[in-house]
């Protein structure tokens, strides 16, 4: 059988925290939510849910895993431990490059 690598793609994301504590949400994520694609349950409550309409359905993400936005510029969840496993942070040298 064939094996496989991922081939290396950079992609925006950032970790959710269920509150109000971020210093700046992504403009991508405050327009998925104005666009009805991001939507919450349980708001306030330590149980809250950040949930993401996909092609495969609503995805949901609690509190601690990563919300990204892939190569196509669709939004999913991830785990922390599969998010760090699978990706690390790019340091970019100038702005041009990005």
């Amino acid at each position: 059988m064939a094996k496989y690598r991922k081939k290396p793609v950079v992609i925006e994301a950032f970790k959710w925290t269920g509150g109000l504590d971020h210093e700046e949400d992504p403009v991508w994520i405050v327009e998925a939510i104005k666009k009805g694609e991001v939507s919450f349950r349980n708001i306030g409550g330590p149980d809250v849910q950040c949930c993401i309409k996909t092609l495969e359905g609503t995805m949901v993400a609690s509190v601690g895993d990563y919300i990204i936005k892939g190569v196509k510029g669709k939004l999913y969840p991830c785990k922390p431990d599969i998010f760090e496993a699978t990706y690390e942070e790019v340091w970019s040298l100038s702005p041009l490059l990005e």
